[in-house]
């Protein structure tokens, strides 16, 4: 396993408020942020909620600590049902201006009259007029600058790969910057130069306020709160999953106590659907379909139901919440669709010990071990629900 390439920082695992050990952590991580400038928050392919809130939450907490963070997503916005969390509307698709191309000019001979430039098919020519004499290739030099980001945070990744094109474009840049992994998942390789993995924790939201108590406890306002307390919300589906424990209650009890708007939350997780949205999970119910022997359940939307319900693929998460509710059995719920442009796609989502990039690698999945993205070039979307259900069948009916 790669671990922190490049770098000779000592590779922790950080177990949040159990023991001394785990505070002389919390100030290495104190100290992490602090000698950063503009830190990176990674939120991974196929995120949640959860991954964005805590994103959000973060960023925040950076900014009080009177940093620049930037949060970029490899799915691109967040859901909709989280905008009303303040800064969701910063979040980018890809890294902008990683890293500059720098032309050194000796001006000592002579000084700069005037800079021009201009495009010529696919090159750029760049004109320095000197104000008496010249200049000749000796004056000059280039050389690369160093990364924007001097600090990667990855929120719910369990490994690089889950980063999707933001690591597979950026390789270098992930190993020679220094990464805190946040994670409470078992499948998570403690990748980073610093792991703040929990397995205890229900959600990120839950892992990112434990941290946050024990760097600094000032630091939690109430709109960080929220937002972590928007991530265990969602998570948990309000606290009715297997994995709550007493622990996450009382973190939820503490988030509160620091200003977290419960109501609030529930109000845009929950009770607030657009018309559109209400359309399209009808048209979702109506074709849903189950095997219960391989605990499946699954249904399909074609681009003329996104059009009639006037809905958008960001409304897809919704409609994967409800089939989930609706199938409370279910150990893998697919959702095949066809995008606006005639490409057909699917989510898969599974519950543990099932992995859902596993379950899918025929299908070159994209996304986490709990979600997993598809796509079926040349294919209908009867040819995909037929090819990818007889295949998880199959799948599940061998041991896991």
């Amino acid at each position: 396993m790669l671990v922190g390439k490049g770098f000779q920082e000592p590779f922790l695992s950080f177990s949040p408020c159990t023991n001394n050990m785990a505070l002389a952590q919390s100030q290495q991580i104190l100290e992490a942020f602090k000698r950063s400038t503009r830190p990176l928050i990674c939120v991974p392919s196929g995120a949640s909620a959860d991954h964005y809130a805590s994103a959000i939450g973060l960023a925040r907490v950076l900014e009080k600590l009177e940093k620049h963070p930037t949060i970029v997503a490899a799915d691109g916005a967040a859901p909709k049902n989280i905008h009303f969390l303040s800064g969701h509307e910063k979040i980018l698709h890809n890294m902008e201006n990683l890293r500059q191309f720098v032309i050194e000019l000796d001006a000592s001979k002579t000084k700069v009259d005037e800079l021009t430039y201009e495009l010529k098919g696919e090159k750029l020519f760049v004109y320095l007029s000197p104000k008496k004499g010249f200049w000749d290739a000796s004056d000059v030099k280039t050389s690369a600058s160093g990364y924007k980001h001097d600090l990667i945070i990855c929120i719910g990744s369990p490994d690089y790969e889950s980063c999707a094109q933001l690591y597979q474009e950026n390789t270098d840049f992930f190993f020679r910057t220094p990464i805190i992994n946040i994670d409470h998942t078992p499948e998570n390789e403690h990748y980073g130069q610093i792991n703040i993995v929990d397995l205890t924790a229900s959600a990120c939201g839950e892992v990112c306020h434990d941290l946050i108590e024990a760097i600094e406890p000032g630091l939690m306002d109430d709109e960080i709160a929220t937002a972590f307390l928007t991530g265990m919300i969602s998570k948990t589906k309000s606290f009715k999953t297997k994995n709550v424990t007493p622990k996450t209650l009382q973190t939820a009890s503490k988030l509160i106590a620091r200003g977290a708007k419960r109501e609030h939350i529930i109000q845009h997780l929950y009770r607030t659907r657009s018309v559109s949205t209400l359309r399209l999970w009808g048209r979702a119910l109506a074709r849903l379909k189950t095997d219960e022997h391989a605990h499946i359940v699954w249904t399909m939307l074609s681009a003329q139901d996104f059009m009639h319900a006037g809905a958008e693929e960001q409304d897809l998460p919704d409609v994967i919440d409800e089939l989930l509710s609706s199938s409370p059995n279910a150990r893998i719920t697919v959702l095949v669709f066809e995008t606006a442009q005639h490409e057909i796609k699917a989510i898969v989502r599974t519950e543990r010990p099932l992995d859902a990039i596993a379950l899918c690698a025929p299908f070159h999945a994209s996304g986490t071990h709990e979600e997993a993205r598809l796509t079926f070039p040349n294919k209908t979307i009867a040819q995909t629900e037929h090819e990818l259900i007889e295949h998880l069948k199959k799948s599940t009916a061998m041991p896991v």
